[in-house]
């Protein structure tokens, strides 16, 4: 079974709440339609702040800025690789088989929602707004981000017509969506997907998230290789897929488990791939070593 297709139903069909429930995790309240959870992802919570919004089945860690699918959270919270971790979730929740989209029978889908309105109302360069450029300068990125992220102001409106109003940074995906971060939120408006940025047609370099790209990016200004971002770690084969046409792939996946496991099948299946996340031994990933480096630069020459 194609792995890609075997997830995209596993995300369309199973409820991360369900998920979370089988694994002995309830909510301990609501909010609008988002669940609240002490993070099973981390030991240290004390105060409920794993969020999970029902209608979108996505999960968001304010403690470790980190969200996504509920095979995003899957890998995590497991560390097995992308394959171990799709089984692992289908024997959790005694599903034998998902309904493929080319299945003769019409596919069954969990509980129909509406999904909220995300509308984009403006998009700027970045220097307007004090609260994103903070942001960027916190993640030690700002003076390459310039060029690279804009600022989009978008709205939400709910089944009520009732809009919020909110503003990131953000850049566009493959499938020309917005992804968007600010220090508060992590997400995507519209489908998910990679961001490939065209350069050298002979290698390549792969992140999982943009801001580790941006980290890359300080220490590597002159660079003229191609990038791609994975934006979620579920998009793993799609990625493998586009890296078969390079004769050089460097990785820069984070140092856990997720990233780990990612980087091994990505080496198995392409011998010109190189895992280079030793690069930030000691972190979890390029933003965290860049932050330090920025921040304790060491001794001057």
């Amino acid at each position: 079974m194609d792995d890609l297709l075997n997830a995209s139903a596993i995300k369309e069909q199973i409820s991360l709440v369900d998920l979370l429930q089988r694994l002995g995790f309830n909510p301990f309240r609501r909010s609008g339609k988002e669940l609240f959870y002490l993070s099973m992802l981390r030991d240290n919570d004390t105060k409920p702040s794993f969020t999970v919004n029902e209608q979108l089945n996505v999960w968001y860690d304010h403690g470790m800025g980190k969200g996504g699918t509920l095979i995003d959270f899957a890998q995590l919270y497991w560390g097995l690789s992308f394959r171990d971790t799709l089984q692992k979730i289908k024997d959790t929740c005694g599903v034998t088989r998902v309904i493929l989209p080319n299945d003769f029978e019409k596919p069954r889908r969990r509980h129909a929602v509406r999904i909220p309105n995300y509308q984009v109302e403006d998009i700027k360069d970045l220097g307007h707004n004090y609260a994103i450029t903070e942001y960027l300068q916190e993640r030690c990125v700002w003076n390459v981000a310039r060029g690279l992220l804009k600022e989009i102001y978008y709205y939400v409106e709910d089944e009520k017509k009732v809009r919020k109003y909110f503003f990131a940074a953000g850049w566009q995906n493959e499938f020309g969506a917005w992804e968007v971060r600010n220090k508060y939120f992590k997400g995507c408006l519209g489908h998910k997907a990679m961001t490939y940025l065209p350069g050298d047609e002979g290698k390549l370099v792969i992140f999982e998230g943009y801001f580790n790209y941006l980290s890359w990016r300080v220490l590597n200004k002159q660079a003229s290789t191609s990038v791609l971002i994975l934006n979620t770690l579920s998009l793993f084969q799609a990625a493998l897929q586009k890296a078969k046409d390079f004769a050089n792939v460097e990785l820069y996946f984070d140092r856990d488990q997720a990233g780990h496991e990612a980087s091994i099948e990505f080496i198995r299946a392409l011998k010109q791939a190189e895992d280079l996340s030793a690069t930030y031994k000691g972190f979890n990933d390029f933003n965290d070593y860049l932050k330090a480096l920025t921040r304790n630069p060491g001794p001057s020459a």
